[in-house]
């Protein structure tokens, strides 16, 4: 596996590099996975399948809840994909068909290759369902490309105390993937990626690198600012996403000065693969009959029991 190699510094005005214009602005749409908690998906969705080598964002929560009432996903399969958890607040417990367990605390990161496939559970803590408390947290599918659809399943799971963060003035950047302010990430990645939560102050202002032909957006996790270029900015605020052209190789971003509150966004990027999708659920091949034989295989015990 290979990282990404990509600088995010800040970057002066003078340099000849471009800045990426907004495509898009997504409103995220509450819906429910699992037993029923909630969740806040930006894609996909009616207009939006994927932005590749993308398949789907999830904000989980942010939810107070009540003791006994938080709720999980219980065993299910996965082929062909990664799934990423970032957990924010709130803490949840993995189990899986191979043998494996663990635990996800604030700040935490499990970065899971189900490759040739697997069946896991995602359940709330013991201790944590029993007290209630915030939920919150996101969850993002990678694509895999065709030569690792059966790589065998892989784990990276960082504690928050292990994943390298930046202040540099009045941004602060948590680098879960690639290359950020001169710091590269524990997590290794397939295709070159970057993942980054980016704290900005009131007012502050960055532009990040990023190579011009990484697919690239933005979530506000919270607070509002201003992204794209000067003379075509655009607003966005909390559970809102935005889509970036790729006719740049700068992303500025700028924090509201009218507000008491930092901006929080993820910074997700990444090569596109450009194969075809097929995709059935918690599957995702290249084609139809891929998919056929993973509904097979599954319901034939081939990916385990937990």
């Amino acid at each position: 596996m290979t990282t990404t190699n990509v600088d995010l510094n800040n970057i002066d005005n003078t340099s000849n590099s471009r800045f990426r214009s907004v495509s898009r602005i997504i409103n995220s749409i509450e819906t429910t996975e699992g037993e029923g908690f909630v969740v806040h998906r930006s894609f996909p969705n009616n207009g939006l399948l994927d932005i590749d080598p993308f398949l789907l964002l999830d904000e989980i929560g942010p939810k107070d809840i009540a003791p006994g009432e938080a709720k999980g996903a219980p065993d299910h399969p996965h082929r062909g994909f990664e799934t990423v958890t970032y957990m924010l607040e709130g803490k949840f417990e993995h189990r899986d068909s191979q043998g494996h367990a663990g635990k996800l605390g604030p700040g935490d990161v499990q970065w899971m290759t189900a490759g040739s496939g697997v069946v896991h559970s995602e359940m709330p803590e013991k201790e944590f369902a029993r007290i209630g408390g915030r939920l919150h947290g996101f969850q993002l599918w990678v694509n895999l490309p065709r030569q690792d659809k059966f790589s065998k399943p892989h784990y990276q799971e960082i504690p928050s105390s292990r994943i390298p963060t930046v202040t540099i003035g009045d941004v602060t950047a948590k680098i879960i993937a690639g290359n950020a302010l001169g710091t590269r990430a524990i997590i290794e990645t397939r295709i070159p990626i970057i993942y980054v939560h980016f704290t900005l102050q009131p007012n502050a202002r960055t532009v990040l690198a990023v190579p011009e032909e990484y697919n690239t957006f933005a979530y506000v996790v919270g607070g509002q600012g201003q992204f794209g270029t000067n003379n075509n900015q655009k607003e966005v605020h909390r559970s809102q996403m935005v889509i970036f052209e790729n006719n740049g190789e700068q992303i500025e971003v700028k924090a509201s000065r009218d507000t008491k509150s930092p901006l929080d966004i993820l910074l997700i990027g990444g090569t596109p693969i450009n194969e075809p999708i097929a995709r059935y659920g918690p599957f995702v091949m290249n084609t139809k009959e891929e998919v056929y034989q993973a509904i097979q295989d599954y319901r034939n015990g081939l990916m385990g029991y937990i």
